[in-house]
């Protein structure tokens, strides 16, 4: 479980395809304080560390987490967005984030708001689902590529984030324009709500 507070980004040294399988080798700051088994999120998606060796660490990301996330656009050199997982004794900062990503959706516009950003994301819009609670409401949380948010201007099919400098600088935000594919994790409190008022 995670809390949607990005730690920092991690750079991916190596992408290695094996079957339907793809090990994805990453550097970062806390790459010693790893241990083997470990889950860390990635652009939102919970992976278990696999090895760790000359600086860097390796996850593996099997063909269901391809389809349902952007893992599969990753390059080397891109930056990930990281966290380890939540510490059960501690303050919640964000929202509770499964790392069990949804689906994606597409940045549609960029605003500049004086020194700060909205974005807009836009995807797609499935009734079924969106009866299960895979929806945004208004001031309700949402996690884009691992970052914990608050929703406005939402519709059936999209919905905007403020993004404010520090978060701007300290995550991949700064590297999202029209037409990048991010990961979306809805709320998982409407989604039980949802499952309960559905029963």
């Amino acid at each position: 479980m995670f809390s949607g507070i990005v730690e920092e980004f991690a750079t991916v040294k190596r992408i290695e395809r094996e079957q339907g399988n793809v090990h994805f080798t990453l550097t970062c700051s806390f790459v010693n304080e790893l241990k083997i088994d470990q889950s860390v999120s990635h652009n939102g998606v919970c992976l278990t560390v696999v090895n760790i060796a000359d600086g860097c660490y390796t996850v593996t990301a099997m063909q269901e987490t391809l389809l349902r996330s952007n893992l599969g656009d990753l390059q080397v050199g891109d930056k990930v967005n990281v966290e380890r997982s939540m510490l059960m004794n501690g303050r919640l900062d964000g929202h509770i984030v499964q790392g069990h990503v949804d689906q994606t959706a597409e940045c549609v516009e960029v605003r500049d708001a004086d020194g700060s950003w909205y974005y807009t994301f836009c995807y797609a819009k499935d009734s079924e689902m969106a009866k299960k609670g895979y929806i945004t409401v208004d001031k309700g949380s949402v996690c884009v590529n691992g970052v914990s948010l608050t929703v406005c201007e939402p519709t059936e099919n999209s919905f905007t984030v403020a993004i404010i400098p520090y978060t701007y600088e300290h995550t991949n935000f700064h590297t999202i324009k029209v037409g990048t594919r991010v990961n979306i994790e809805f709320d998982i409190i409407g989604k039980y709500i949802a499952r309960i008022a559905n029963i």
